[in-house]
């Protein structure tokens, strides 16, 4: 599968890859920007690109019957989101629980455009201790890009200038709902 999505990925599609990905086991990856359908399944082929695994959570309800079983095969975790659940710290806790996990999120939480980001990411990564990796899908450019691990600090508004920054004049596969 690896030299597969290599030969898709180079070859069909002519994306390149900026960056390294991390050499490490635990992280959050913030995935920008998040304007269609097609991220997660470019998010797929990029995971066998690199041949590491990267993992993402979802409603409990994903993972029942009959379709459960596959969320769970491409590296989901199911989550209570309910409103009288504190899903930062069940996010964190799965940190403590597995001996490798890189949780992928979009900080737009949604399809459209937004003007600022959900926090929930770096909280997620400063209750479980563990870096930040910015991630670009960039359309414009037909690259992926990423960035150093980044230990988020007490300093929010630094980071997220530091993080933001980062995905200056990056667009999506929906140009008009680039962050």
């Amino acid at each position: 599968m690896h030299t597969i999505a290599k030969f898709i990925y180079f070859k069909v599609l002519g994306w390149k890859l900026i960056g390294s990905f991390p050499k490490v086991d635990k992280c959050v990856f913030i995935v920008v920007p998040h304007t269609s359908w097609v991220d997660f399944f470019l998010g797929l082929l990029v995971r066998r690109v690199v041949n590491e695994e990267i993992h993402f959570i979802g409603k409990k309800s994903l993972f029942k019957p009959p379709f459960g079983w596959y969320f769970r095969w491409m590296g989901g975790t199911p989550i209570d989101r309910s409103k009288n659940r504190d899903t930062v710290s069940a996010t964190a806790k799965l940190f403590q629980e597995k001996k490798q996990f890189r949780l992928a999120l979009s900080p737009e939480g949604t399809r459209k455009k937004v003007s600022e980001w959900r926090t929930g990411f770096y909280y997620i990564a400063k209750a479980a201790n563990v870096p930040i990796v910015l991630v670009a899908f960039d359309f414009g450019k037909k690259q992926i890009k990423f960035s150093a691990p980044h230990f988020p600090t007490e300093n929010k508004e630094q980071d997220f200038a530091t993080y933001t920054a980062f995905y200056k004049g990056v667009l999506g596969k929906v140009p008009e709902n680039s962050f």
